[in-house]
């Protein structure tokens, strides 16, 4: 158990900012991680280093034995470590490790509670890239998935006795349709499994708290709304503190040397650390740290602006004759509305899908909206699913996630509504 003693601490304390939990949403986005004192900077530096130093060979024992402050940067790095406190702070979570890319995070919440003979449940709702996790990589580690609908009924049937976690998104890539959180968080729990929340589309707690309503771990590709502007790259995982470990031998084979008993209430966070960063090296770099922690301070006005503009070209899509099936949670026609009124604040989130006769004829007429695959862009971006970000899985895979040959995807940007209709609506012929 030498390697779990000495490997990367991710405790509460490292990562939380207990001063930031009565102030709202924006406040947080912009003063969070931000050291205060004399000579301090008003922003949060870039600390662009690979190591720090040490004075004393006690020091350096002291600091491998316990990583509590700063040693390699694969490790910890004070950038960083600023945005961790930042994403841990609105989403209201007790640590959070931030890794290279939204990919590297589900990849790490996933195996981080799951091993050879265990076994995920997740909805069918899922980025391709998540379902590539779930079908083609956890299989060769010897962890399979049952791929299932987005119900709470779906979920309880899928079950067993080796499920360890049950995967899901905020709003489904690319349905639209909303989990029903609380509940999953509870068939899971009833049966010793944790809940892992993909919540890209939730705007980094902008939108959506899924830890608030009993999600054990939750994820971020930091590319789409955090970054807000298509030019950086980044992902997170963050963990709760309300989390039961005790039935999963992970965490309890050993006994008082077990990752539990070292670790206690933060084993959860600390394995997370150890595995994706530690272990596996997704290092997020310095720079990019510093432009996701930025682009987290303007994330409230530019996704409350995309979301009104996405449910008003829903509202108008969906009346129009040459469109087929909208899918936006925020149309009182969504079969997942109630959900959405539930769980989600602040607005509906900015992606909505429609149907087209002829995607790319439609594609084609575009002249402000750019064909591109990413989301929460500053710009509006529209793609294929059926040939591009799901054109990998088998027809009816694609289908179970709600993407036909005629769906188009769009993530709003911050572009005058009246351009963004009009150039639609050109495209539409």
């Amino acid at each position: 158990m030498t390697d779990l003693r000495d490997a990367e601490s991710a405790t509460a304390a490292q990562n939380t900012a207990p001063e930031t939990s009565e102030w709202g949403f924006e406040t947080t986005a912009v003063q969070t991680g931000i050291p205060r004192g004399l000579g301090e900077t008003v922003g949060i530096p870039i600390h662009q280093a690979a190591a720090f130093q040490f004075e004393t060979l006690e020091q350096a024992q002291g600091e491998f034995q316990t990583n509590q402050g700063l040693s390699y940067a694969r490790l910890q790095n004070p950038t960083v470590r600023a945005l961790e406190e930042r994403v841990t702070a609105l989403e209201r979570g007790t640590a959070t490790v931030a890794l290279a890319s939204g990919q590297a995070a589900s990849f790490t919440a996933m195996l981080g509670v799951c091993r050879a003979g265990d076994h995920v449940v997740s909805t069918g709702s899922l980025f391709g890239g998540s379902a590539g996790l779930l079908n083609n990589i956890l299989p060769l580690m010897g962890v399979t998935a049952t791929i299932t609908e987005n119900t709470p009924e779906a979920i309880e049937a899928a079950m067993q006795p080796n499920t360890r976690l049950v995967w899901a998104e905020t709003i489904g890539n690319p349905a639209g349709d909303v989990p029903d959180i609380g509940a999953f968080a509870a068939i899971a729990h009833e049966r010793g499994a944790l809940l892992g929340i993909d919540n890209t589309w939730g705007g980094v707690g902008y939108l959506c708290r899924p830890l608030e309503h009993g999600a054990d771990i939750v994820t971020h590709s930091l590319t789409k709304w955090a970054g807000g502007h298509g030019s950086v790259m980044g992902g997170s995982v963050t963990v709760g503190n309300r989390h039961d470990l005790t039935r999963n031998p992970i965490y309890t084979e050993g006994g008082e040397s077990s990752v539990l008993g070292v670790r206690g209430e933060g084993a959860l966070a600390w394995r997370q650390r150890w595995f994706g960063a530690h272990q596996l090296g997704m290092t997020l770099a310095p720079q990019n740290a510093f432009l996701l922690a930025q682009g987290l301070e303007t994330l409230a006005l530019r996704l409350s602006r995309e979301s009104e503009t996405a449910l008003a070209l829903a509202t108008w899509l969906e009346t129009h004759a040459r469109v087929g099936r909208v899918s936006y949670p925020g149309l009182s026609s969504s079969a997942h509305h109630t959900l959405a009124r539930k769980y989600l604040r602040g607005g509906f989130g900015a992606v909505l899908t429609f149907e087209v006769g002829d995607p790319a004829a439609f594609l084609a007429r575009l002249r402000v909206i750019r064909i591109a695959p990413n989301l929460g862009d500053s710009r509006t971006l529209v793609v294929h699913p059926w040939t591009t970000t799901h054109g990998r899985m088998p027809e009816a895979a694609r289908r179970a996630a709600g993407v036909s040959p005629h769906t188009i995807r769009m993530s709003v940007g911050l572009e005058d509504p009246g351009d963004l209709r009009a150039d639609i609506g050109e495209a539409l012929g």
